[in-house]
């Protein structure tokens, strides 16, 4: 003997005209989705998501080696070398002054500076 609630399942013949149009509107919500959405091309792939539009900036007077080095074409040694120029001559009174630096020319200069915050301007010390 077979138990009597062995074999598959079924919705009831009143639910299953129900479960269909319910299913179809939700097909046709996510094909009016994917065509507001701009087709399957508007999608994001996961493979190749888009490049972020928010740049980070940092403070050169007050940023450690760890922060500088994430700078473009900027790596720890570079980095070491702007925190050690710092600390023996002082904050850089403009972001030009890292020229100064071992290691940093105008192309690299060019590459960092959209990540600069602006030095403010030494006040005079009375």
């Amino acid at each position: 003997m077979t138990p009597p609630d062995s074999g598959p399942r079924q919705f009831a013949a009143a639910i299953q005209p129900l479960l269909a149009a319910f299913v179809a509107a939700s097909l046709a919500g996510i094909a009016g989705w994917m065509t507001l959405a701009g087709g399957p091309s508007g999608l994001v792939h996961h493979d190749a998501p888009p490049d972020p539009e928010a740049t980070f900036t940092l403070d050169v007077n007050a940023a450690d080696v760890d922060e500088l080095a994430q700078l473009p074409g900027l790596g720890p040694a570079t980095a070491s070398r702007i925190v050690e120029h710092r600390r023996l001559h002082g904050p850089f009174a403009t972001s030009e002054a890292l020229l100064d630096v071992p290691g940093i020319g105008p192309a690299t200069l060019a590459a960092i500076r959209p990540h600069l915050r602006p030095i403010a301007p030494r006040s005079p010390t009375p």
